[in-house]
């Protein structure tokens, strides 16, 4: 008795088709995953000079800010970056966008950070 082809699971198109969904959510891995590192690390850059908002004026701790994110290339500018300061504690809030290129499409990744530190 011969067995149909099919009925022996031996169809190599579907492990095409899975090869082809790896071989994507790998290109999407390594084009975000970077970017997602980046941002933590401004965010932890962030909360950082909230804790020592009273050992840094505004200015500085904008400095502060706008040093890390082009030392880690965000494109962040001084409007982006708002510092309040209100009855003994800080607020930072800082929004930006990041483009990640994909062949054919550019991903606009938005960012918002915001922490609020008492001021010793």
């Amino acid at each position: 008795m011969q067995r149909n082809r099919r009925e022996r699971g031996e169809g190599q198109f579907g492990c095409l088709v899975g090869i082809v969904v790896l071989l994507i959510a790998c290109v999407i891995a390594y084009k975000m995953i970077p970017v997602k590192v980046k941002a933590a690390d401004l965010r932890d850059t962030v909360v950082d000079e909230a804790k020592s908002a009273g050992q840094h004026s505004d200015a500085v701790m904008m400095q502060n800010i706008l040093r890390k994110a082009d030392e880690l290339e965000l494109p962040l500018t001084e409007d982006n970056i708002e510092i309040q300061r209100q009855s003994g504690y800080v607020r930072v809030e800082v929004e930006y966008t990041v483009p990640v290129e994909f062949p054919g499409y550019t991903y606009q990744w938005s960012f918002h950070h915001k922490t609020e530190n008492p001021i010793f």
